[in-house]
């Protein structure tokens, strides 16, 4: 069930106006996600958790990236997650979203969102159902990791599209979508392994 409320709308609209900003690589960001993992473990039901994955650059070494801790939680149930799971993660200080996973038409997920004393985002954690869109993030991910070159090519990119969108999330987002298809396509066609 989609939110069509004017709020939320408003909402979903003044997110994707942030700031973006890529930074170069923390090595701070693999503990991070540990201890966020962790956190997660305790909250959440364990009846309704499948897998728990470090997603996105951050999860990538040596790869420049949006200094947000990106973590893939696929459930066995959205309906469980919207009827518990919200309420315990907006009392541990996350904003949630239920969104489209990628157009209007696409399943919608929860996204959770963590900012530090400053406003500034810190965590993502979106919680899906496993399908097809779940394993390609991970696959994208596996990718870059044992193909720097790649890497490299998707880092110029992001850096590029930031500068140029830096207050447009969904340009920014639209921008890199030909070259996150074009890597998944080599991956699934055995190009890269």
């Amino acid at each position: 069930m989609m939110d069509e409320s004017t709020p939320h709308k408003k909402r979903i609209a003044a997110l994707t106006k942030e700031h973006i900003a890529v930074v170069p690589y923390d090595p701070a960001w693999p503990q991070r996600f540990l201890e966020l993992e962790g956190r997660l473990k305790k909250l959440l039901p364990k009846n309704l958790v499948q897998r728990i994955a470090h997603i996105g650059s951050t999860a990538v070494p040596g790869l420049s990236a949006k200094p947000i801790i990106d973590v893939q939680v696929e459930v066995n149930d959205l309906q469980e997650v919207r009827d518990r799971v919200v309420p315990m993660m907006e009392e541990e200080g996350y904003e949630f979203i239920w969104r489209p996973s990628i157009g209007e038409n696409a399943p919608f997920y929860a996204w959770f969102i963590k900012r530090n004393e400053k406003g500034e985002r810190t965590e993502h954690v979106h919680i899906v159902a496993p399908d097809h869109v779940s394993a390609e993030r991970i696959m994208f991910r596996d990718i870059l990791r044992r193909h720097p070159e790649e890497a490299t090519a998707y880092e110029e990119l992001k850096s590029t599209l930031a500068k140029k969108y830096a207050k447009d999330r969904v340009a920014y987002t639209q921008g890199k979508s030909e070259f996150i298809q074009a890597i998944l396509r080599k991956g699934r066609d055995g190009k890269l392994k």
